[in-house]
Parts: structure tokens; sequence; C-alpha cells
């Protein structure tokens, strides 16, 4: 039985096992299995890997996507210089890192927005915000980073006003904030400032529409959440586990 997993903490909100468990099924993949497996510090990671030998792909999740690189024998180029990871391939005991976040994401944006923004705000500075950002370079889309102090970021949430809101029209959050099951919180962002200028992302896809999202969409914002960029990310993950001479 070949098996695959996902890492993080918390995992409660995951429709990851759902989704390859479901695609199992329908597509008629024999002797495979999808585990969630919720690590209480990434120094559980060298056991989970002894305690389950037949572990071929394993996706990571939040706050795992940086701290797991240093358990790993390669990178891909674009997780490198990301440095950021969300899906490992296992070949012969070598571990690989990837990043199929950017290319769910890209995928889902372009898709997505009706023009080029002038600019774009990454509300967090973690694992996630890097992928987004690297994205957004590769895009030639001016971006600042927003987090709540300025050690972390070019911003504090303290320093939006009209006038960046305005300039950096697309607003992407990659921060946890608003996920199942603490759905009442949002980034600290000026919402009443927001136009139908503004267009908002959040990575959050449990639940379909965020307290970020809704309040955007009050304010006739263009919203979209991340459950187009979790599909589209999976199937690139599914494609790197099944194909060796991926780079």
């Amino acid at each position: 039985m070949k098996q695959y997993a996902l890492i993080g903490n918390p995992l409660t909100h995951s429709f990851s096992k759902r989704y390859f468990t479901n695609k199992f099924e329908v597509e008629q993949i024999a002797d495979c299995e999808y585990e969630l497996h919720q690590l209480a510090s990434i120094d559980e990671f060298p056991e989970l890997l002894k305690a389950h030998a037949n572990l071929h792909g394993i996706n990571v999740t939040i706050p795992y996507k940086e701290s797991v690189i240093p358990f790993l024998d390669e990178l891909s180029e674009d997780a490198a210089e990301i440095g950021a990871v969300n899906t490992i391939s296992i070949n012969n005991g070598i571990l690989k890192g990837y990043n199929t976040d950017v290319l769910g994401f890209r995928d889902s944006l372009f898709s997505w927005l009706k023009e080029k923004p002038k600019g774009a705000l990454i509300l967090g500075t973690g694992g996630a915000s890097k992928g987004i950002a690297y994205v957004l370079r590769k895009a030639e889309i001016p971006f600042l980073k927003v987090s709540r102090t300025l050690e972390k970021g070019n911003l504090t949430y303290a320093d939006l006003d009209g006038s960046i809101l305005t300039n950096y029209s697309l607003i992407i959050n990659t921060t946890p904030l608003g996920t199942f099951p603490n759905v009442e919180r949002a980034p600290d962002i000026p919402y009443n400032l927001l136009t139908k200028r503004n267009s908002l992302y959040d990575l959050v896809y449990n639940p379909e529409k965020t307290v970020f999202l809704n309040s955007g969409d009050s304010k006739g914002c263009q919203v979209k959440n991340g459950l187009e960029m979790l599909v589209a990310q999976a199937e690139y993950a599914w494609d790197i586990w099944n194909k060796s001479d991926l780079s």
C-alpha cells in the first residue's frame, strides 16, 4: 500500500485527506491511502518517516513549510529560491522538496483577475507568503508585505491607508486567520477604506467565505478563496510523486 500524507499543525481544517481519498476512488487508483499527521513539532518528522516506511509523498502545511527543509536531501530549483516547501517526494530514501503552492496560486490567480493589478499587498510573512511573493515577482507585480510588527515585513497593519490600498489594490491573505474553527478572526486591515477597485484573495478555503472575504464583498470588491489553489497544487504534487524525472 503506497502511503501519502499531510503534515502540519493544526489540521482540523484540512480538506486534503478528503480530496485524495475521493481522487483514488473516482480514478480507481488502487493500493494508495492518504492520511493526516498533526505534528506537535517538526522534530517529530524523522520518527514519522521511520514509522511509515511506505510513504511515497508528503504535503506540508503551516507551520512547517520552512522548518522542514533541514530534514530534506534535495530541493527543486523553485523551492530553493523561495525558501519554503509544501510537497516532498520520497524515492529510494531520498527526500526532495518542491513548492507546488506557487503553481496552484499562479493558475488560480491569473484565471480570476480581470486585469493585472498595479500592486499587491501580501498579508503575513510566513512560508506561504514566500511562495506568493515569488509568483508576483515573476509576474512583475510590485508588492509589499504586511505584518503585525515592522521587523517582519515592509509595513505593519497600522501603516495601511487609503493611498496604499489604492496603489496596491490586490490584497492577499497568507495568514491562517479566519481558518476553521476560529472563523471570527481576520487580518486587521482598514476594511472601511476598501472600494470596488480592490481584489481580495484568501489562501484560506475553510470556511468558503472568511470574514476577510465577506468584508471585502460588502465593499464591492472582487473576492476569491484558496480552494482552487488547493486543488491545483494537490494535482501538481500528485504528478511529482508519480514522475521521478520532474526537477
